[in-house]
């Protein structure tokens, strides 16, 4: 059977949302910021099935099934991997293509635009510290109202003037300025000489990052009078600015659980507002905005808030993204529209009001359906017949546009209600024709809602749930441990408000659930030589993660357990699910986000098992190796003496004499055999 290419499964994962998959087989609750119900794969009474739209994850705290909504539908569905793609494509439209050869020379080159822009960013940082004309810059940001902590945040820096500073700093070669040409930082000169110059000059940069937080492209803001005010990268292989947002990592990575985002227009806009305490705020990158941009702020939030301002422009605007709103508008997620006064922007206004009252304004934003019939009223007389007749005519394509459900037939009710029709009537007059192909093909079932939902007077919220922040030190093997507490006699092993339980993982383990939910700490696990050496199929695992991340940079947890799942089969990829699950238990309590300094002590740790696992003889001559000794390796040397064969003893005499020697500072005398 062909292979399905995996860039097709990356993006069929990145279009659907596990709880439209799971909640059109089971009946879910919502249950704080996640999704509760019984689990479908095991008996119970007490619900211990969660699903994670954050995350795009599910996991049963009961039977241990866990996975993203490929394994989902695979486990409900009894079908294989190929059969659930299929199903889910399906849903999403999309026809599943054959095998074609990985792009190997690709995806190279996309890690290279990766560390380019990299270090284009941090470039552009320094000189906003140590340039000589840095003042410039830095005296318009004070101006702005802009503290060097926030500044810190969003990474602003300095393009200072002149033509090839950045060429001069990062080119060493040809093909680094074929490389800067394409990441967008560059220009060719169209001229007899096809010389190159920095696209960025004497500007204020503001990086634009992606959601794992790697550097994707520029914005930069001219500090005279030249023109255009504001420069953007160009579009690029890792840089779509119809699918990114400004600030939408830094919300992410202020806020965590996101309320509600505010899309505003620009780069500065959004640091404004965070240095007044507004952090839930983001920009489209010189473009209106798109279902892409839409479908990626309402995997964040429910509520999505447009800012514009008041005058005819802005109303435009405003239409433009109303309209593009409407596909996206599911049960649970709502728009709304903020005007500001005229000649005002989220920036000049927070800082009048501060951060109250700009909140303030914001509750009053007005929602989609108010602006809707609003902006469709505004030339018709609905209290004559030709004026219902033309409000419905105007309404009903746009109603038409809204995916079937309750916020539709709410909006149907609503133009019933402003035309004196009733719903029916209306609803048979402006649905739009089906089609003869329409009905379900044979075999397919059709999404609607269960039928029946059981009444859960006891629902607990499983984010509420009391769990022990758990002994990290003290590991307790190989897999994940749990130890229940307080539980009553045959009650279910599932989530309880009664129930504490107490999570321990092995170091091996806690590396690996910490690099699949911040992919992007791959780059501080340095070295994977000697860990396949500790013979733990754990250390293979992580070894294999560490290998797919190194290939494709960009994956969320998300993307490797549909890989996982389909390269390594059901029950390595459930063994990887496990491990991810165990973030639902310590989420709360014990942040992994930023928590940098323990993933340091866990590759140390590694380190040293894998030091500790290498042969006697081999980790002294790596001792003996280093220009400088301190008295931690002079006491290695003297225990791993002990350790050796007579035979390796002799061979290594005269070393480990000078070793110590010049560890201890005068001569000593090594308890070895003399040749």
């Amino acid at each position: 059977m062909a292979r399905i290419p995996q860039p097709f499964i990356d993006d069929l994962l990145d279009r659907i949302d596990i709880v439209d998959v799971v909640s059109a087989r089971i009946d879910l609750r919502k249950s704080g910021k996640n999704y509760s119900a019984r689990c479908p794969f095991h008996d119970e009474k007490t619900p211990s099935f969660s699903v994670s739209p954050d995350k795009q994850f599910f996991y049963c705290f009961g039977c241990g099934a866990g996975g993203n909504a490929i394994g989902f539908v695979m486990d409900h569905d009894h079908v294989n991997f190929p059969e659930a793609v299929e199903t889910l494509a399906r849903q999403c439209g999309m026809d599943v293509p054959k095998e074609e050869p990985r792009d190997a020379a690709a995806d190279s080159q996309r890690r290279k635009l990766y560390a380019i822009l990299g270090e284009a960013d941090r470039y552009y940082r320094q000189q906003l510290k140590h340039h000589p004309e840095a003042k410039i810059p830095i005296d318009y940001l004070k101006k702005r109202g802009l503290s060097g902590e926030i500044s810190r945040t969003f990474g602003i820096g300095f393009a200072p003037p002149g033509w090839d500073n950045l060429i001069n700093r990062l080119c060493h070669n040809d093909e680094d300025v074929g490389l800067l040409m394409e990441a967008g930082l560059v220009i060719r000169k169209e001229d007899s000489n096809n010389r190159v110059y920095d696209r960025f000059r004497n500007r204020i940069i503001f990086p634009i990052r992606d959601t794992r937080g790697r550097t994707i492209g520029f914005g930069g803001r001219v500090l005279d009078d030249s023109k255009p005010k504001y420069l953007n990268s160009p579009e690029t292989a890792v840089y779509h600015k119809g699918r990114e947002l400004y600030g939408l990592y830094e919300a992410h990575k202020a806020l965590g659980e996101i309320r509600a985002l505010m899309v505003v227009e620009g780069y500065m806009d959004v640091v404004a507002l965070a240095q007044h305490g507004i952090h839930n705020t983001v920009a489209t990158l010189g473009t209106a905005a798109t279902t892409d941009h839409l479908e990626k702020l309402f995997r964040y939030t429910s509520d999505v808030i447009f800012c514009f301002d008041g005058d005819e422009a802005g109303r435009r605007a405003a239409l433009r993204a109303m309209e593009t709103c409407l596909p996206v508008m599911e049960d649970g997620k709502s728009a709304r529209f903020l005007f500001l006064p005229e000649g005002e922007d989220p920036d000049t206004l927070v800082r009048k009001l501060g951060k109250d009252g700009f909140n303030k304004l914001i509750d009053c934003a007005q929602p989609l359906s108010e602006f809707l019939f609003a902006n469709l009223q505004q030339n018709i007389d609905t209290s004559t017949m030709d004026g219902k007749a033309r409000l419905s005519q105007l309404a009903a394509p746009l109603i038409n546009r809204i995916p079937r459900g309750v916020f539709y037939q709410l909006m149907l009710k609503e133009l019933a209600k402003r035309t004196d029709m009733d719903t029916d009537s209306l609803a048979a007059i402006i649905a739009p024709p089906t089609k003869p192909d329409a009905s379900p093909l044979e075999g397919e079932t059709t999404n609607s809602l269960p039928g029946d939902y059981a009444n859960y007077a006891d629902f607990p919220d499983a984010d509420s749930a009391p769990y022990d922040r758990g002994d990290y030190d003290d590991y307790s093997g190989n897999d994940l441990h749990f130890e229940p507490s307080n539980r009553q006699p045959g009650a279910s092993q599932g989530i309880t408000t009664t129930t504490a339980r107490r999570l321990k993982l092995s170091p091996l383990r806690r590396l690996i659930l910490m690099l699949l939910h911040m992919p992007e700490l791959r780059l501080k696990l340095e070295s994977m030589e000697g860990l396949a050496a500790l013979d733990d199929p754990d250390a293979e695992m992580l070894v294999d993660l560490c290998a797919l991340l190194d290939e494709n940079p960009h994956y969320t947890l998300n993307h490797i357990l549909g890989y996982w799942r389909g390269i390594y089969g059901a029950d390595k990829g459930e063994a990887l699910a496990r491990i991810a699950a165990a973030d639902m238990f310590i989420a709360t309590a014990l942040p992994l986000r930023d928590n940098l300094g323990e993933f340091m002590d866990l590759c140390r740790h590694l380190q040293d098992e894998i030091e500790s696992n290498k042969p006697p003889r081999q980790r002294l001559e790596a001792i003996l190796a280093k220009p400088n000794l301190d008295a931690n390796d002079r006491k290695q040397i003297t225990r791993l003496q002990s350790l050796l064969t007579n035979e390796e003893k002799n061979e290594l005499y005269q070393l480990i004499k000078q070793a110590l020697t010049s560890a201890a500072g005068k001569k000593l005398k090594p308890d070895l055999p003399l040749k």
